[in-house]
């Protein structure tokens, strides 16, 4: 990049009031943005029961897979129109723009009837919402980083700038405790039924702190300085990906930079929540807490990591931190599953399946909306072990036949759900309760519930579980509750044609007679030792992205930087990074693994560290008010 000028060392001396007061501003915004960006993520639960699930299945699809790319995908588009805008009107008017799409279309979210009110209109609306949501978070952060990059003195950007970086964690910590808080005072119950909306409603309040705070900032000095030199860029979608010079630029920046970044981050901060959560088994409730934790103890290193690379440079903090995590990433998931689930890991290292499949049988189970279908009997084997964390073998089986599954002495065959018909459900409830009580015997710790079983069924229930070895006439002489008969209609205990002619029944509480599920025994989960490895991760975090922001401003000129900066980052994020838990989970039941999905990050972090340490100059010392 031509007449770019070099300063020696950082300038010393404290923040002034003004530079704390950009910086406060930008962060405070930024901080919310994604605050209300994971929420949606955190809430999907409830969001699909008020919006999605009173359609069928081919239409809850469609609006799944919308949600998706309106949460990942679309970002690197938003990065496109709010980076033009920023680079031709400003920086302060731009980020406010995008705060507030961002802000009233969260608390919109809030008030938003479902879809048994208004019908198809809700979750129509969502997605058009959630669409507005990623657009505005893909211009969001390259306004912000700039900003505050061109308010910073030279010699101390890296400081400046890594406040910015500290924002996707803290929004995503005050997420958690916001709804771990409203959970907690409200109950599960009545925050399901709609508590779930309180944390989109009081994002209004941060809406008005934050617009009130950047209407009262000025624009970017380097902005001003550049329209009154008539420097700017009247196209700078072009000058920023049509020019070579700079396009190479931004491939540099892609490639040897924000994506390992990128991974790295939803490694060590969003796919260890799902790892602990999904994988191990620990209940949603610690997880949280565990991570909130972590986050809490790493945050400040964004900003030492920052102010570190003003003096040694951008460059050999992410490299380091790109070549720690991909030699680490392995032995510190493992070491994980024995603080967190030693139950499972001692299983684990005792007890394999051998799933017999023909090969052709066998898909490769990439899912990102998680609205694909698995119907082959080899998938259906495979994706039920992985989602149980039990490590397994494929050998190949005969062609033609339905695949089976060996743990211990005991085979239990799988079944093709298409060939099922209308067979799949019963189907399915055999294979997978063969499959857990094989598991259970060989030491998984899995828990069986309870059940209630309307008297009508009692018989049929007591012959289907024979492993029970229950007496119908010592069921029916012990405790029972009589329930009238539109309440086991209503709450599916019996169907409208069983429970004709009756007007109330006996139903019995069967212990352990319930579905199976996959615990992690919060007695023994070792909450210092998972939060230990857990801080470990997040401090993998705060070393690439502390210094990617500063990094990512110093590589492009005054004229085109909102825009060249932004696409990379959002590209390198929205899709490599999005992408992480899909990808892992597809790897996993390929190879039968639950650690084999994190060479996903491990590759692409190795990758990024190769080209940036070739192709990444070290910008520290560059001034930017001399690259137009």
């Amino acid at each position: 990049m031509a007449n770019i000028a070099s300063v020696d060392g950082p300038k010393a001396g404290p923040m002034t009031g003004e530079e704390k007061k950009v910086i406060f501003a930008s962060s405070l915004g930024t901080v919310f943005e994604w605050y209300d960006f994971y929420l949606y993520g955190s809430l999907a639960t409830y969001i699909g029961a008020t919006y999605f699930t009173q359609y069928p299945e081919a239409t809850r699809n469609i609006f799944t897979l919308l949600a998706f790319a309106a949460g990942f995908l679309v970002r690197p588009f938003g990065a496109l129109v709010f980076g033009r805008l920023g680079d031709l009107v400003g920086r302060k008017y731009t980020f406010l723009v995008t705060i507030l799409i961002m802000g009233l279309s969260t608390f919109l979210v809030g008030i938003l009837p479902g879809a048994a009110t208004i019908g198809i209109a809700a979750p129509i609306i969502l997605i058009g919402l959630r669409l507005l949501q990623g657009l505005a978070l893909g211009g969001e952060y390259g306004g912000a980083a700039t900003y505050v990059a061109e308010h910073a003195p030279h010699g101390r950007r890296g400081y400046f700038t890594s406040w910015i970086q500290t924002t996707a964690t803290l929004g995503l910590f005050l997420s958690l405790i916001v709804i771990v808080g409203v959970q907690f005072l409200m109950g599960k119950e009545a925050f399901a039924a709609w508590g779930w909306r309180i944390p989109f409603l009081v994002s209004v309040v941060l809406l008005g702190i934050s617009v009130w705070i950047r209407l009262k900032m000025n624009e970017s000095p380097a902005f001003q300085r550049m329209k009154a030199e008539g420097k700017g860029s009247k196209a700078p979608l072009t000058e920023a990906f049509g020019q070579w010079k700079n396009a190479k630029i931004a491939l540099i920046a892609l490639l040897g930079a924000t994506m390992g970044q990128a991974v790295v981050w939803y490694g060590g901060q969003f796919y260890a929540l799902f790892f602990l959560q999904n994988v191990l088994k620990v209940d949603l409730q610690s997880a949280n807490i565990m991570v909130a934790i972590a986050l809490f103890l790493g945050t400040p290193f964004f900003v030492i990591f920052g102010a570190l690379s003003d003096r040694i440079g951008r460059k050999p903090i992410l490299m380091a931190g790109l070549l720690i995590a991909a030699v680490t990433y392995t032995p510190l998931f493992k070491a994980m599953t024995w603080t967190a689930n030693p139950a499972l890991a001692e299983a684990q290292a005792s007890i394999r399946a051998t799933v017999t499949a023909d090969p052709a049988d066998c898909k490769f189970q990439f899912n990102p909306t998680g609205t694909s279908k698995f119907t082959n009997s080899c998938d259906v084997a495979t994706a039920f072990l992985t989602k149980n964390s039990v490590p397994y073998d494929v050998v190949p089986g005969p062609a033609g036949q339905p695949a089976t599954i060996k743990i211990g002495d005991e085979t239990i065959p799988s079944f093709d759900v298409v060939a099922a018909g209308d067979k799949a459900k019963a189907m399915t409830g055999a294979f997978e309760k063969g499959v857990n009580i094989a598991l259970h015997d060989a030491g998984y710790p899995l828990n069986r519930g309870a059940i209630k079983v309307p008297d009508a069924k009692l018989d049929a229930f007591i012959a289907a579980n024979p492993e029970l070895a229950l007496n119908a006439d010592a069921v029916r002489a012990g405790e029972k509750q009589t329930m009238p008969a539109d309440k086991l209609v209503a709450d599916k205990l019996l169907t409208a044609d069983e429970a004709k002619g009756a007007t109330d029944m006996a139903v019995y509480n069967i212990a352990k007679g319930g579905s199976f599920s996959m615990v992690a025994d919060p007695a023994r989960v070792n909450w210092i030792g998972t939060i230990a490895i857990l801080f470990v991760l997040v401090l993998y975090v705060t070393m690439v992205y502390g210094p990617i922001a500063a990094l990512l401003v110093e590589l492009f000129p005054t004229r085109i930087r909102y825009t060249g900066m932004s696409l990379p980052y959002h590209i390198g994020n929205g899709w490599f990074g999005g992408l992480l838990p899909a990808m892992a989970f597809a790897m996993s039941a390929a190879k039968g693994d639950i650690y084999f999905g994190l060479w996903y990050p491990i590759v692409f972090a190795a990758i990024t560290l190769v080209i940036g340490l070739i192709f990444l100059p070290e910008t520290k010392d560059r001034d930017i008010h001399a690259m137009d």
